[in-house]
């Protein structure tokens, strides 16, 4: 027998209320004695206890499987779940009451009445989410109520599984710009030799994620206690680093419209672009940490990088530095790329002096965030100054520099990493100068 508390949670209102009503008439028909009244009190008390003791004792065998279309969705933009409930028993069910698990972010919980499902077989109900931010969510598990013809009962049986839907930055198609020298696209075939001695000999670089196993150079791993492969015998193919600044003190604006949100996009739209053109690519953050990695052709680049740029939020650092470091790492044969928000004059002349040395020029995407909110007129003033200094030390030291403002699309501004880029940011420049002496 269930416990009475077990059996007052699966009463609806209306099975509440015929249970007190069946409790009043009993006592009254007693006080009174009224057998018509004591009827009707017997049956209103023994109505839900009965419709409770045969939901509870059905026995339902139902399986749930989900599908998410897609798995990974850009920040705006819908995903289809569709889900399959099953009845694997040799009972048709009731009513039934489906109602899924969602984050609130993705809307409201979905809900849907089932009827009756016959035995072996299946119902096939979908809904769509949309969520504006960033991240992961988990979908599910799905949640089924099952009620007795009279709606006096209401028992809940849950599913375990779940589905995880990642909500991507937004990611914008950028048109096919050449970017000078070697890096003009998909690179090419010719084998270099880097090493012509033996084994001892060999050229040897530290261990990136996306690497050989089999290229591990144990002498030289032994000597650094580090991972480290060979590099001998490597195929020529254009290479490309693209660092991050995602500092909160750098960037300004909430939620979905900040310049952080902007520079994630940016990140994510030219890191899938550079890779679909043939890079290999690095990502790598402000702090150091490595985002993504993969070499040519690789698939699973797309992934990582989606995945990790959905979840990542502001650091906590002051300064660029390390992850300037990180990409110096990488021997100074890739063209760097960064999207950046205003620097200090010590960031500005390490990150000037990175592409030294390199086989191309650096692009970097320079974002005006304090256009992206409304500050008071000296930090205003200082934030600007920041900026412009920012481009014009790159400039300088040859990078080819894209400033960004709040408003302005990737896409339109993509075309200044080309030929002009140069005389582009300095036009911006003399654009700012004008402002600030007005």
């Amino acid at each position: 027998m269930p416990r009475v508390d077990q059996t007052l949670a699966g009463l609806t209102v209306r099975g509440r209320c015929l249970l007190a009503a069946g409790i009043a008439a009993v006592v009254c028909a007693a006080a009174l004695h009224e057998v018509n009244l004591l009827r009707i009190g017997l049956f209103a008390l023994a109505l839900p206890l009965i419709s409770y003791a045969m939901v509870s004792r059905t026995r339902y065998r139902l399986t749930c499987t989900r599908r998410l279309d897609p798995v990974r969705v850009n920040a705006g933009s819908a995903a289809r779940v569709l889900l399959r409930l099953q009845n694997v028993s040799r009972l048709p069910t009731g009513l039934m009451l489906a109602e899924d698990t969602v984050p609130y972010m993705l809307g409201g919980r979905p809900r849907f009445v089932l009827d009756r499902v016959l035995p072996q077989r299946s119902v096939d109900v979908d809904y769509t989410v949309r969520s504006q931010l960033r991240g992961r969510y988990r979908l599910g598990p799905l949640t089924v109520r099952l009620t007795d013809p009279f709606g006096v009962c209401e028992l809940t049986r849950s599913f375990s599984a779940s589905d995880l839907l990642v909500v991507t930055p937004q990611v914008v198609t950028l048109p096919e710009v050449r970017l000078g020298g070697d890096w003009a696209g998909a690179g090419e075939s010719r084998a270099r030799s880097v090493a012509t001695a033996g084994e001892d000999d060999a050229a040897t670089r530290e261990y990136r994620q996306g690497d050989d196993l089999r290229r591990i150079h144990w002498r030289s791993t032994a000597r650094r206690g580090e991972l480290m492969v060979r590099r001998e015998e490597q195929p020529w193919q254009s290479r490309a680093a693209l660092l991050l600044d995602c500092r909160g003190t750098a960037h300004h604006g909430d939620g979905p419209l900040s310049s952080l949100e902007w520079a994630i996009s940016a990140a994510a739209s030219i890191g899938l672009h550079l890779a679909r053109a043939g890079f290999a690519m690095r990502v790598v953050g402000d702090a150091g940490d490595e985002v993504a990695s993969a070499a040519v052709g690789s698939e699973s680049f797309d992934g990582l990088l989606l995945d990790d740029l959905a979840v990542r939020t502001a650091s906590t650092g002051t300064s660029i530095r390390a992850g300037i470091t990180s990409i110096r790492r990488g021997g100074g044969e890739e063209m760097l790329v960064a999207v950046v928000g205003p620097l200090n004059s010590e960031d500005a002349q390490t990150l000037a002096r990175a592409a030294h040395g390199g086989p191309s020029v650096g692009v970097a995407v320079v974002l005006d965030t304090a256009t992206w909110t409304a500050l008071a007129p000296r930090a205003m003033t200082a934030a600007q100054e920041a900026h412009r200094h920012t481009c014009e030390v790159l400039a300088a030291a040859g990078w080819r520099v894209v400033p960004a403002r709040a408003g302005e699309s990737l896409t339109d501004l993509w075309p200044a990493a080309g030929a002009g880029a140069t005389a582009a940011a300095g036009r911006d420049s003399a654009l700012l100068k004008v402002g600030a002496t007005r």
